[in-house]
């Protein structure tokens, strides 16, 4: 599981700071999480193969998150794109992209599929054989999800020289991978157990861009590998929150702490802050294992 940031700041870019936008790499996949303005220079600046993107997650109609999304679209169509696309997000954006394209006589020569959400319970929006996506429902000035992205388990490991003591032929190895038990060469049941390693436990992924402290989250993304979470202020900034409908460092760390996550990344800064340093530090002051969302830097778990 890969995660490169593309962008970790709110609201206006700057030559140094862009909007939100990062990529997941997960069980084959290439997930585009959120599409601020300039993803796609950021998508070439790090070297991503973003033809191989085929989903793309956009967690609310703020600018900062979904205003680079026309421009890519466009330059798949350019490039001679054929792969299918498909776009989750807020009920609207299908019509906002589309308005923008039929303006500018830029229809997709290539299948472009929206799924609109309105729902305010979390629902399953993608899953297949490797893996799910959910949303997680968040607390902003508009409607807004986050995501969750769940591995499913992988076969069990076969472990060959166990299955040859055990005399077990090589025409079961398949079906003792899939989690069966098996007879032997002399009719004897061999328990899987026996002759397996367990899979690596699966990863996941909780996205969470802009929100309020929301711990109503925490039973969803319990447990979850890593967690995404907005840290738009510090603490001398906390009365802001109300308002805004953002979090601070200890609020992001907090959830972190309750939902027993694995580690924490912290983004979507505010611009009124130079020193991202004080972010990680007042959020480790409630859970250790907090690391900054930095534009271009990639995590691997």
């Amino acid at each position: 599981m890969n995660i490169t940031i593309l962008g970790c700041h709110s609201a206006t870019p700057t030559a140094s700071a862009h909007p939100t936008a990062q990529v997941l790499e997960m069980k084959g996949h290439l997930f585009l999480i959120d599409c601020g303005e300039g993803t796609q220079m950021q998508l070439r600046r790090y070297k991503v193969k973003f033809s191989r993107i085929k989903h793309i997650f956009i967690s609310h109609l703020h600018g900062d998150h979904f205003f680079g999304l026309p421009g890519l679209i466009s330059t798949f169509l350019l490039l001679g794109r054929e792969a299918e696309l498909h776009i989750y997000g807020p009920k609207g954006i299908k019509e906002a992209i589309l308005l923008l394209l039929k303006l500018g006589k830029a229809y997709t020569n290539y299948p472009l599929y929206f799924h609109e959400l309105e729902s305010t319970s979390s629902e399953i929006i993608f899953e297949d054989d490797k893996l799910s996506v959910e949303t997680i429902p968040l607390k902003h000035r508009v409607y807004t999800n986050g995501f969750l992205f769940k591995e499913k388990s992988d076969d069990r490991k076969l472990d060959v020289e166990a299955a040859r003591k055990a005399n077990v032929d090589l025409s079961y190895y398949n079906k003792i991978k899939q989690g069966f038990d098996v007879e032997n060469k002399d009719g004897k049941l061999i328990p899987n157990k026996e002759i397996t390693f367990d899979p690596p436990p699966p990863k996941s992924y909780a996205y969470c861009s802009d929100t309020a402290y929301n711990p109503e989250m925490v039973p969803q993304i319990d447990g979850a590998s890593v967690l995404y979470h907005e840290s738009t202020f510090l603490e001398e900034h906390y009365h802001l929150c109300d308002k805004t409908k953002h979090s601070t460092s200890k609020e992001a760390a907090t959830i972190a702490k309750k939902a027993h996550v694995g580690t924490l990344i912290l983004g979507h800064y505010s611009g009124r802050y130079r020193n991202l340093e004080k972010f990680k530090t007042e959020a480790q002051e409630i859970f250790q294992n907090v690391e900054l969302a930095e534009d271009g830097k990639m995590f691997s778990f």
